[in-house]
């Protein structure tokens, strides 16, 4: 295969991480006969730094005429000011709808090598092998009108959430697709007593559930399942949410796991490139300290190699080496561990 995958790195410990990422990439290349090109773009705090943007139309275009998109992450101290014009996330927002891509998965999976790396009690976190599929172009985050003006000589500020059905069925579909090859049960987070979207939502999902009927289908209130995904976390197989409660929940899924730093990301359309990226932030504070821990943007490669290139065995060969990376303890000091960044990486590359 000859594939063309678009590199954007981003702010803090993006370059990092990616870097390491690709280094797996290449190396499944020359392992099994593959081509994979690559072009660099900017996004983020350092796009805007040099752009007056945080991602300008031509690298747009650059990654919308990509097979794939590897995102490191965006953001930092120096872009923070909330009142600015223009921030680093604008560039990561412009990108996902550029791409058209409306689900974000994130797997969340606890190696029993780092049980002990888990706030969460180690009998709580056996058997914890779960997909997020977060909406990911609706809701708070796009919905209109928003902004904040003057009403009655008092600052007032206005975010509206809304959702069509199309919208909410794709995702929903998606979902129990993906639980159709799992353990057959999808579980639809919502806030149904309080929100009209909540209810649309829970309407359509009753609707396409009723085209799965091998997959049990259960319905949670935002803050129940926000609870039971620390009690019980190993009661979940796909859970599906808008984008709001997905973004939040995910982050508290991350603490089952050990590290933010473990966790990948896909980001799926219905056509086109999809987006590929650890769950975590920028982490402007370890940036450059060769302590970023790389496991999550190297798991998003082997999304990247499944979803987009359907390459099922590379993507079940490079989780293998991160397997082995973990099971060793081969880690960065966020695990316990003793290794720089690039180490976590070489140590993975001598087991592939």
């Amino acid at each position: 295969m000859q594939a063309y995958i678009a590199l954007t790195p981003g702010d803090g410990i993006g370059p990092e991480v990616v870097a390491q990422a690709q280094r797996m990439l290449d190396a499944v290349a020359a392992r099994y006969g593959h081509t994979f090109r690559y072009t660099t773009h900017l996004i983020g705090g350092c796009s805007i730094d040099q752009h007056g943007t945080a991602l300008t139309d031509e690298a747009l275009a650059a990654c919308q005429s990509a097979d794939a998109v590897l995102l490191g992450a965006v953001g930092g101290p120096k872009w923070d000011d909330p009142n600015a014009a223009v921030r680093p996330e604008q560039g990561l927002l412009k990108l996902r709808k550029g791409l058209g891509v409306f689900a974000n998965l994130r797997p969340v999976k606890v190696h029993h090598a780092l049980l002990d790396a888990s706030p969460i009690k180690p009998e709580v976190l056996k058997n914890v092998d779960m997909v997020v599929v977060r909406e990911l172009t609706g809701g708070l985050y796009f919905g209109s009108p928003k902004g904040e003006d003057v009403v009655n000589g008092q600052a007032h500020a206005v975010d509206t959430m809304e959702y069509t059905e199309s919208e909410v069925e794709r995702v929903v579909r998606l979902a129990f697709q993906m639980a159709q090859n799992r353990k057959k049960k999808v579980t639809s987070v919502d806030k149904a007593n309080v929100l009209a979207t909540s209810r649309l939502w829970r309407r359509v999902t009753n609707r396409v559930a009723a085209d799965y009927p091998d997959v049990t289908l259960e319905h949670m209130l935002v803050d129940t399942a926000s609870m039971k995904l620390i009690a019980s976390p190993a009661s979940f197989d796909v859970m599906v949410t808008e984008n709001t409660f997905g973004d939040i929940l995910t982050d508290e899924a991350s603490l089952l796991a050990g590290s933010m730093g473990l966790l990948p990301s896909a980001s799926l359309g219905e056509s086109g490139p999809g987006l590929y990226e650890p769950i975590h932030g920028s982490a402007p504070d370890i940036a450059g300290k060769g302590t970023a821990n790389p496991i999550g943007t190297i798991l998003s490669a082997a999304l990247l190699l499944r979803y987009s290139l359907k390459l099922e065995v590379e993507a079940a060969a490079l989780e293998n080496a991160v397997e082995k990376a973990i099971h060793a303890r081969a880690c960065t000091p966020d695990l316990g561990g003793k290794l720089s960044t690039s180490q976590v990486a070489d140590y993975m590359l001598e087991q592939f």
